[in-house]
């Protein structure tokens, strides 16, 4: 047995190595960073050890803005892309002819370049000296007024935001959410109908706890990508986010580190630790949450 126990760690040996050198040892060296006061990563030196640039971060009305924008990102995308995958998803199990073409169909916004269809998305909504763009097009007919959403009022922008990540997540999720539905046993529906159990109970009494490892899955993980999304607001905005008042969390370490205004690895260290908590919070919550409505089977 012991001679197995040491076989095992050696087979696990170089993943530990990595996780160590690729992610635990930056996670420590952000962590010193973020308490260092006044950093300089050219001689290496700093003028103390402090809070100060928590206190400044917390302070930046550009870290507010970025973090209010993540937020309302976090708040409207997960929930809305989940459920709609959830929806189509259903669509697409009850479909026999020609389910895997929609299914392809549906996942080729998955394996689009983002940026490519940030461009798609800035020719229907982006106002130029020659078009209002297709959208505005549309709200014309319908006797509307044009909206600049791409460099107009902030909930336009908003909304442009929320509908492209919205957009670029929900095809890996209709696919999840497609695997889980057909992993699901046919006897309880087939004893469902016996019993002649409404369609609304059959989706919510047996349909949602079958799948709810999948979804909560899918809401732990969408949580933590809509926290660290950052490419979205470049192809939609811009590299000047805060200019555009589109910036984001991770928008605004890249800035406080490579920026037009950056050189201060204190204060992104100090801005990635606040990230890494409010990710670790909610994580948490959702795990709590999970032991009461996830069901194993």
């Amino acid at each position: 047995m012991e001679r197995d126990n040491k076989k095992a760690w050696l087979y696990l040996l170089p993943a530990i190595l990595f996780i160590g050198v690729f992610m635990i040892y930056p996670l420590i060296d952000v962590f010193i960073y973020s308490f260092e006061e006044g950093y300089n990563s050219a001689s290496q030196s700093d003028f103390g050890t402090g809070t100060f640039n928590f206190q400044y971060v917390l302070r930046d009305p550009y870290f507010l803005q970025a973090l209010k924008n993540t937020f309302i990102l976090v708040i409207i995308t997960v929930p809305m892309s989940t459920l709609i995958a959830l929806f189509i998803s259903l669509g697409l199990s009850s479909i026999k002819p020609l389910r895997h073409l929609y299914q392809t169909v549906y996942f080729l916004p998955y394996v689009t370049n983002t940026l490519a269809v940030g461009i798609v998305f800035m020719i229907l909504f982006k106002k130029t000296a020659y078009s209002d763009g297709m959208v505005n097009l549309l709200i014309n007919w319908f006797g509307g007024e044009s909206v600049d959403f791409i460099d107009g009022p902030y909930w336009a922008k908003m909304f442009v935001l929320c509908f492209y990540t919205i957009w670029v997540v929900m095809p890996f999720k209709i696919l999840i959410l497609t695997s889980a539905l057909a992993s699901v046993k046919e006897d309880y529906y087939n004893a469902a109908k016996i019993d002649g159990t409404p369609k609304w109970r059959v989706f919510t009494k047996i349909t949602i706890p079958m799948i709810s490892p999948m979804l909560f899955y899918l809401i732990i993980t969408g949580f933590i990508g809509a926290f660290k999304a950052y490419s979205d607001s470049v192809a939609l905005f811009g590299t000047n986010l805060n200019a555009a008042g589109m910036n984001t969390i991770v928008g605004y370490i890249y800035d406080m580190l490579y920026g037009d205004g950056g050189g201060y690895p204190s204060y992104a260290s100090a801005a990635a630790i606040i990230l890494f908590v409010i990710i670790l919070t909610i994580t948490c919550i959702n795990l709590l949450v999970s032991r009461k409505h996830v069901h194993y089977s």
